[in-house]
């Protein structure tokens, strides 16, 4: 089984094209995919610390930052009635609910599991350290899919998560 993919653009919006076929035969499905979308950001900050375990460079120590992750949904088609008329979702849904995803995170020491010796954890909590342990490596391109997953089981149609963890860069995850 092949796939091809071909991508053109009219007007500013992507068009995609897909053949599927077996080999030797004609394409057997084709489908096409495109149109005017609509898209919403908002945005929101936290400050937290983490470390890069295994890194070598000056991430590897224990640092923060101010994360800023901006989140993009996408809609086709405005909602037609309602107090929601004419838009793709409401804001203050969507801000409340980022805002409430990632202000867990705010002044934490984030860990990726099994990094830290267990005596360091015991130091940290006798101290009243708050950390969230997380399954993945802290980084911003691991912190950019995450939050696309935790949006996007709130029921929107996400389009794409930028996590910034300075001013100047960031990691963006897409599907």
């Amino acid at each position: 089984l092949y796939v091809l993919l071909r991508v053109t653009f009219s007007e500013s919006v992507p068009t995609v094209l897909y053949s599927i076929f077996e080999k030797s035969s004609q394409p057997k499905i084709h489908f096409a995919t495109g149109g005017k979308m609509y898209y919403l950001t908002v945005e929101n900050s936290f400050d937290s610390a983490h470390f890069l375990h295994g890194y070598e460079g000056k991430c590897s120590n224990l640092h923060g930052h101010r994360w800023r992750v901006v989140v993009d949904v996408a809609c086709e088609n405005l909602i037609s009635e309602g107090q929601q008329r004419g838009m793709c979702v409401d804001f203050g849904d969507l801000k409340k609910d980022v805002k409430e995803i990632t202000d867990f995170y705010d002044h934490a020491f984030i860990v990726e599991e099994g990094t830290l010796k267990e005596k360091t954890i015991e130091a940290l909590n006798e101290e009243n350290f708050r950390m969230i342990f997380v399954k993945f490596r802290p980084t911003a391109e691991n912190f950019s899919k995450f939050f696309f997953e935790e949006v996007k089981k709130k029921g929107y149609n996400v389009s794409k998560v930028c996590v910034y963890e300075t001013p100047n860069n960031c990691a963006t995850y897409s599907e």
